[in-house]
């Protein structure tokens, strides 16, 4: 025969509730919010806490304390449920004791339950770094003075920089990389708030770009059709064109990038329209790398990345060299500084 055990002994229940400081305050799952309201007991170690004014006006009382795990175990006792609304990394002192006090084996410890009260949706951490942006531009020396013209060299180094990671194929660095150009993007959209005649914030930028998305994938949002990678790219082409109303194929085409890249974009507008576009007569090393260009692109070939692999392993070769020199006792020729 099991002795069924006593009210007073009962052991109760901690409930540890966690949110997420970038979901707004008060909008917590209905779980939180039943767990809350049927609770014995709620508490708070900060008096600051953003949920607690929330919490208030849902008509929770809420006592501001930190107690140990021992007076926690104890506000259990008799079947009680007590909820700690958790700040910082989740309380990780109380749930260390916690787990010191079960190990004893001196007391009959409640039953434990994590419960997540809101937490962060995919895209989440955009919002620190949104945050983290605002502070070093207002309080660093250099960033505070930043403009537009002066982070242009930076936005361009950092693109070439991940490309360099993508065809290196490191994980590491093309991860790195890509916080170094989502940086970018950030820092002039924090710039430009600052305009006095045409101001724009990061959230106009990603509402620009999501706008732009969803305008030119009518395949996926709207009613359109495609099966092949080729319808996606003339319905692309199709609402790029009504959105922009060009007079000429070469309109937005930048002429400051690489000449190889520049002439592989233009040959592509020209290919892309349909244009009978004959290569220019004139001739030189300039004219024959055109018609390289023109001939990989109509071939499928990015003439950058090909070069840049073709470099990359010239490089390989001048290091083999200086290496066997090295080996032989030498020094290799034409050191620079």
């Amino acid at each position: 025969m099991v002795n069924a055990t006593s009210p007073e002994e009962a052991p109760g229940r901690i409930v540890l509730l966690t949110t997420s400081h970038r979901v707004a305050p008060g909008l917590l799952s209905w779980p939180a919010w039943q767990a809350l309201h049927a609770a014995d007991r709620v508490l708070c170690a900060d008096g600051a806490h953003p949920q607690l004014p929330y919490l208030r006006e849902a008509g929770i009382r809420v006592d501001e304390g930190a107690p140990a795990a021992e007076e926690l175990v104890d506000a259990c006792a008799g079947g009680r449920t007590v909820v700690v609304v958790a700040t910082g990394e989740g309380e990780p002192d109380l749930t260390d004791g916690l787990s010191r006090l079960a190990g004893s084996g001196r007391v009959s410890m409640p039953d434990l339950e994590l419960l997540p009260a809101s937490y962060d949706l995919p895209g989440a951490r955009l919002l620190d770094l949104v945050q983290v942006m605002d502070r070093i531009r207002a309080e660093c020396p250099w960033s505070s003075q930043q403009t537009h013209k002066g982070l242009a060299k930076y936005g361009i180094e950092e693109a070439y920089e991940l490309v360099e990671a993508i065809e290196e194929g490191d994980r590491d660095e093309l991860r790195e990389e890509l916080g170094d150009v989502l940086l970018q993007v950030v820092f002039h959209s924090r710039i430009a708030e600052e305009d006095p005649d045409t101001p724009f914030s990061i959230d106009d930028v990603a509402g620009g770009i999501v706008a732009k998305l969803i305008h030119r994938h009518p395949h996926v949002f709207g009613d359109e059709t495609a099966s092949t990678p080729e319808e996606v790219k003339e319905h692309w082409l199709r609402t790029k064109a009504v959105e922009k109303q060009r007079e000429s194929v070469t309109e937005g085409i930048p002429l400051g990038q690489p000449g190889l890249a520049l002439a592989s974009k233009l040959a592509s507008r020209v290919r892309t329209a349909g244009l009978d576009v004959p290569l220019p007569k004139a001739e030189g090393i300039g004219y024959e790398l055109l018609a390289l260009a023109v001939h990989a692109e109509a071939a499928g070939v990015d003439p950058e990345a090909a070069l840049r692999a073709a470099a990359r392993a010239y490089r390989d070769a001048i290091r083999q060299t200086e290496d066997r020199g090295r080996s032989a006792g030498g020094e290799p020729h034409g050191q620079v500084s």
